[in-house]
């Protein structure tokens, strides 16, 4: 990949890490009860969806996905009523006592963190549609593939990571503060849960 070429991916994948989305409300999220350095469990996940969708692009399912409304609703709806779901279930969140939120956190596995930020961006087949127009322009036929791949991956990945972690997880330490009373984790409940449904909703009506 020509370093010119290389350049448009980094500045275009610099621009599609900062918009706000449902990746950067769960990083926050996690940050947010989990602590900073726990929170690169859900990125983690995040990277290994994304990273999926680029795979089905490259091996030509994203064109199916794209062309069969049918196939298409079905994930895209079935990505909403997770989103709903998560949403939901931070609004519900019990808040603990303000001396046990000093000292504890909520100790969610590891696993549960990753796996919930893979579902929160694998179940968006928006983003599928948007490789499949996004990846041809850095991809060029003429040349070996491979390489080409992982560079574009490898880029889009570590970009991401950058932004999720020291940007919006790094942001959302400052109200760790005020999550600490237990009226403050219940605004931020509802704050965060709010959000994740308004993605939703954003998923469903907006084509």
């Amino acid at each position: 990949m020509p370093f010119s070429l290389w350049l448009s991916l980094l500045g275009a994948s610099v621009v599609i890490s900062f918009t706000p989305g449902a990746g950067a409300i769960n990083t926050m999220t996690n940050a947010i009860n989990e602590g900073f350095r726990r929170s690169f469990w859900g990125i983690l996940g995040q990277q290994v969806a994304l990273l999926i969708h680029v795979l089905i692009v490259a091996a030509g399912v994203g064109i199916l996905v794209a062309n069969s409304p049918v196939l298409f609703n079905v994930v895209r709806y079935a990505g909403a009523a997770y989103l709903v779901y998560l949403g939901i279930r931070t609004i519900l969140a019990k808040p603990v006592s303000e001396e046990t939120a000093l000292d504890v956190r909520k100790n969610e596995p590891a696993l549960s963190m990753f796996r919930r930020g893979l579902w929160v961006n694998l179940l968006n087949p928006k983003a599928i549609v948007f490789f499949l127009a996004f990846t041809p322009q850095f991809i060029r036929p003429s040349e070996p593939l491979l390489p080409q791949y992982l560079i574009y991956i490898g880029t889009i990945v570590l970009v991401d990571v950058l932004v999720m972690w020291f940007f919006f997880a790094a942001a959302a330490k400052s109200f760790r503060r005020f999550t600490r009373s237990v009226r403050g984790q219940r605004i931020m409940n509802t704050t965060f849960g709010v959000l994740f449904i308004l993605v939703a909703v954003l998923l469903v009506f907006i084509h």
